[in-house]
């Protein structure tokens, strides 16, 4: 069978962490085959550090999340917290920054945990994405929306696709696209044919783990990766699908027979 032409970056913020610290893990991906990355968050290191590893690797950056806030305290993003508003306009700028440096252009804006007052949330993260929009706009940068399932991370704002959509259209911005985790996907809603088929137009990155364990696309579970992947490239999906999986292996390079036998290599 040919291989098919579908795109992917390993998640270094999950993968590789047996090598050592971010920096060290360009080269590990660069040695498992892999001509891409996407991380979380960069912000331990210097822009210009992260940039020399980027460099050095010979990968691309596809992606990188906004800052998450507070994380000792479980904060995961800024956009839709009342109050926080200065903050979130900060936390762009820096990722806009590290993009810039980076040569990313894709940045994760998170939304945050919502709190009692769910109205007042979506109401800030409307305000702050729309003031989003001109920055990334003015920096050649697509931001992305990613709904996340409430088991993973109970709260969190963004937890359904009807709502994404709502965004988006309420936008109406080309600077502004979803981020489609297939994992989170079938979490949620599940009806992943329909769903991808029908947001395929704002779908501006996806990505891939097994449900629910959040393993290998080849681990036991409930998505069928072989149907996935060839449903991708049937749609003619050409962006980047980011491998967001916690590995399985204690050397994430042994659990790599799965880009094999899904003839993605």
């Amino acid at each position: 069978m040919a291989p098919l032409k579908l795109k992917l970056a390993a998640n270094i913020s999950m993968m590789f962490t047996e090598v050592g610290t971010l920096l060290e893990r360009y080269g590990a991906a660069k040695c498992a085959g892999f001509s891409a990355v996407e991380c979380a968050f960069p912000y331990d290191f210097s822009a210009e550090d992260v940039g020399r590893a980027l460099e050095t690797a010979g990968v691309e950056q596809v992606l990188i999340n906004s800052p998450p806030g507070n994380l000792d305290v479980g904060e995961l993003g800024l956009a839709a917290l009342p109050g926080r508003e200065k903050e979130f306009l900060q936390s762009l700028d820096l990722s806009v920054k590290y993009a810039k440096i980076l040569k990313c252009s894709r940045i994760h804006i998170m939304a945050g945990k919502s709190t009692n007052e769910s109205s007042t949330c979506d109401e800030t993260y409307m305000k702050n994405l729309r003031l989003a929009v001109p920055v990334l706009e003015n920096a050649g940068i697509t931001g992305l929306i990613e709904p996340i399932n409430p088991w993973t991370i109970p709260k969190y704002h963004l937890s359904s696709y009807d709502h994404a959509v709502k965004i988006l259209r309420g936008i109406d911005s080309s600077a502004l696209k979803l981020q489609l985790d297939v994992f989170h996907l079938q979490l949620i809603s599940g009806n992943i044919t329909r769903t991808i088929t029908d947001l395929l137009p704002m779908i501006g990155h996806i990505q891939i783990a097994q449900a629910p364990h959040r393993g290998e696309p080849d681990t036991p579970g409930e998505i069928d990766y072989s149907y996935m992947f060839k449903l991708l490239e049937d749609l003619g999906y050409d962006g980047w699908i980011g491998c967001e999986y916690i590995p399985s292996h204690a050397s994430t390079k042994d659990g790599l027979a799965w880009m094999r036998s899904y003839s993605l290599m």
